[in-house]
């Protein structure tokens, strides 16, 4: 029972990164119908500026708080992300609106092939570290419960944690702001949105910006546990499943997609691994996500599309 809890609690601290990085597919998606391959590049690029601005700031200015040295070095990260989130979307994808979906495949593509290009000439392209201060060593729970506790990772932990406080401020911003009902009003109807006066380029800027934001934190926390590497823009790879099994238009969808996968692949894998060889917690995500696309193609809570001829 305590290996099951370990294995379960593992898994869903995983599947809550993986959500975050879907977040960043859904948002852009339901605001203006582009599929972001670009995004792990956002994420890697994310994570770059914060390694970097913490390491430059740190030895400019003698700062040794690490705390002051990574919010400046975040604060910092987050206007360079904001900046690259307006520039891809005014500079290309405004251009490229009601253009086949292969051509926004294929700008996305080649926004995610120059970002990784400009990270490399801005930023080098050694392994940083971004130490953010999450303890690492493991802790012990439910001790009254079971004689030995139940071990966690207290780094997985607190990123768990950091990442489920970005989803719930999202969802609130969603749910309760005025720009938020303008986001979703767009997701709905463009054209019924922009009828009512909506702005649809100012509320896509936002989105971008907003998808930025949460790419820079992926990339922050899963630079921390990895150390920032060029194959972090690999980590958006992981949550194609996720979005594929909670649906591309749904926010709680890439949440419960997440966790959904998260827990699945560290069981699969504790239980499952020994009859089928190991490595199955490497493709597992991948064959849950063809069934889904083989039985409900729009996911868990997408919405159906149906074309009328």
């Amino acid at each position: 029972m305590v290996n099951f809890l370990e294995t379960l609690l593992g898994g869903l601290m995983a599947g809550m990164l993986y959500s975050l990085v879907a977040l960043g597919f859904v948002l852009i998606y339901k605001a203006s119908g582009v599929f972001n391959f670009a995004q792990g590049a956002m994420v890697l690029f994310g994570a770059l500026a914060m390694a970097r601005f913490s390491e430059w700031l740190a030895q400019w200015t003698g700062v040794s708080n690490l705390w002051l040295v990574n919010l400046a070095a975040f604060g910092i990260a987050a206007i360079i992300m904001f900046a690259v989130a307006w520039a891809i979307e005014g500079l290309v994808l405004r251009h490229l609106i009601n253009q086949d979906g292969a051509t926004l495949l294929m700008a996305t593509l080649g926004i995610a092939y120059f970002l990784e290009g400009l990270g490399q000439t801005l930023f080098g392209s050694s392994i940083y570290k971004i130490d953010i201060g999450m303890p690492k060593e493991p802790i012990f729970v439910l001790k009254s419960t079971f004689p030995d506790g139940v071990l966690i990772n207290k780094e997985d932990l607190y990123a768990a944690l950091i990442a489920a406080l970005l989803v719930g401020l999202l969802s609130v911003f969603f749910q309760k702001t005025a720009t938020g009902r303008a986001l979703r009003a767009v997701a709905d109807d463009h054209q019924a949105a922009q009828s009512i006066g909506i702005p649809l380029n100012r509320i896509w800027v936002i989105v971008w910006c907003v998808a930025g934001v949460v790419a820079l934190v992926a990339g922050m926390i899963w630079g921390s546990k990895l150390g920032v590497q060029f194959s972090l823009a690999t980590v958006a790879l992981r949550a194609l499943p996720v979005v594929i099994l909670g649906g591309l238009t749904s926010v709680p969808g890439a949440i419960i997609g997440g966790l959904v996968i998260g827990v699945g692949e560290k069981l699969s894998e504790v239980y499952l691994g020994p009859f089928v060889g190991g490595g199955i917690e490497i493709w597992f995500a991948y064959v849950l996500a063809l069934g889904f696309l083989l039985i409900r193609p729009q996911g868990l809570f997408g919405e159906k599309i149906i074309d009328r001829v």
